[in-house]
């Protein structure tokens, strides 16, 4: 079997498919592989002119499925985007690519969605100015370190900002019921026809799901809820891109300058963490569909997944709901819980966040260390490459199991200096799930040239030159684990009591 590299994946994971934007909006990348889907499904025939390619047919006598604001699902439209497109033109491939959308989804659009293209300069420029309230900035800065992928001294929010200035290449905003496209080509500005039908595809969840009465204030809530909203959208843009090949082939437009400006993804742990609900999503949707349709599709909204346990691993949705876990603070010597501002005061990263604190290693070693064997985490055809539904795989032995998880981050400024230590407790479903979790965090501290405290069985401190130089307490009861960490030997304790020796 030919052997993908670390090298080769990373190319494929920037160039080719989909994954989330951070913040509530939802996205399309140009990043993460292709995600497909091979389910037709039950489909709907609507009304329409009588051969697939179609200049400018007669409008129905009311609003049907496959028909919007004068223009059918398959008609041509003569337009050249090569020096770029003016608002009509845009107008016209927004309109046909709705009608395309709901003929694929079986759903009507309710009203017109407005969307704008700006280049990807102009993009990336927009997520640098993107401002972050002090106290959030540094709680995502303790959960990205608690993960082992950020160090201290490093801006998280500046690292995900890259990532998606780097990737994304669309996205669709509940709360302005708007859709911005990244064109690649910064002059003359281009469509990209494939990832608006995935964007009109999220502005149609809104119309009639309401996008933004879900919970998505934790990044594993996040992720869960993303697992539907993703999946559906990535089925529909297969099936579109699809048609695009066939029936409409000739019709459809694309950016066609490849990738971005110049620069990557800054760092592939929290992308990791982000693209998962493009890769299990997808298989999700597919086994919903299967069961009972689009129809089966509308009904998950009235109960949305739980976790992203329940995305990688479909037969646990309503089956396997999360353990609720809390923390109590109990701190001493000048440490208190952090507050941020617009959001809750912990964390939650769920079998997604844990897998891929486990993975990254992969990455940043360029493949020199696993803590999770690779071959379980690409998933290759016979011929080597990577699936295109579900080309990653998010199980595996030290991560299967979980069933919940909170950070809390604390402060001290008493030094003046701002220390930050945080407590990371886990849940899982048997004394064996949460063991085997604890043997694989030791070979993360391991990886990170850890060394045991004397006399201190379950204490470990990491050297400063790693970047993440700090003490570490772990503790197992039962099915339980908590990790606390603090700058010293001796803060644990005031971090939280129960990490004394």
């Amino acid at each position: 079997m030919r052997t993908i590299t670390v090298a080769a994946v990373a190319l494929m994971l920037v160039l080719a498919g989909c994954s989330q934007a951070p913040g509530t909006s939802t996205s399309t990348q140009t990043s993460g592989p292709n995600v497909t889907q091979t389910t037709q499904g039950p489909s709907t025939e609507v009304s329409g002119p009588d051969t697939e390619k179609a200049v400018h047919p007669p409008d129905p006598k009311s609003d049907v499925l496959g028909w919007e604001n004068g223009y059918w699902y398959n008609e041509t439209l003569s337009i050249d985007q090569s020096d770029g497109l003016n608002k009509s033109e845009i107008a016209a491939i927004v309109n046909r690519s709705m009608a395309r959308d709901e003929r694929i989804r079986d759903l009507e659009f309710t009203s017109t969605v407005p969307v704008k293209v700006i280049s990807r300069e102009q993009f990336r420029q927009d997520q640098n100015n993107r401002s972050t309230p002090a106290n959030r900035r540094l709680f995502d800065n303790v959960k990205y370190e608690s993960l082992f992928m950020i160090g201290e001294s490093t801006d998280s929010i500046g690292v995900q900002n890259q990532n998606s200035g780097s990737s994304i290449g669309g996205f669709y905003s509940p709360s302005k019921k708007s859709i911005v496209l990244v064109s690649n080509n910064n002059e003359n500005l281009h469509v990209s026809e494939s990832t608006l039908a995935h964007e009109l595809t999220h502005a149609l969840q809104d119309q009639h799901f309401n996008l933004s009465s879900f919970d998505q204030t934790t990044r594993e809530r996040h992720n869960a809820v993303d697992g539907l909203l993703e999946g559906e959208a990535n089925n529909v843009q297969y099936l579109y891109d699809e048609r695009c090949q066939n029936e409409w082939k000739g019709t459809c437009f694309s950016d066609t300058k490849q990738g971005g400006s110049g620069g990557g993804l800054a760092n592939y742990g929290p992308y990791l963490i982000k693209y998962q609900p493009y890769s299990d999503g997808p298989v999700f949707v597919r086994h919903v569909r299967n069961q009972s349709g689009w129809e089966g599709v509308n009904d998950v909204y009235s109960n949305p997944p739980a976790s992203t346990e329940q995305i990688i691993h479909p037969d646990k949705y309503q089956k396997d709901e999360p353990s609720t876990i809390s923390v109590q603070d109990s701190t001493s010597d000048g440490w208190t819980r952090l507050q941020p501002e617009g959001r809750p005061n912990y964390g939650e990263v769920g079998e997604t966040g844990l897998f891929a604190m486990f993975m990254y290693p992969y990455f940043e070693s360029q493949g020199k260390t696993q803590i999770i064997p690779s071959r379980n985490f690409f998933n290759r055809n016979a011929d080597g490459q990577m699936q295109k539904v579900d080309p990653l795989n998010y199980q595996s032995k030290p991560t299967n199991g979980w069933d919940g998880d909170k950070i809390v981050v604390y402060t001290n400024d008493n030094a003046g200096n701002n220390e930050t230590g945080y407590v990371f407790k886990t849940k899982w479903d048997s004394k064996k799930d949460a063991s085997e979790f604890v043997d694989a965090y030791e070979k993360l501290l391991n990886y990170h040239h850890a060394k045991q405290v004397d006399g201190k069985q379950n204490t470990w401190t990491v050297p400063d030159s790693t970047g993440f130089g700090d003490a570490f307490s772990v503790r197992q009861n039962g099915n339980t684990v908590v990790i606390v960490n603090a700058p010293t030997v001796s803060d644990l304790s005031n971090v939280h009591s129960n990490a004394a020796s």
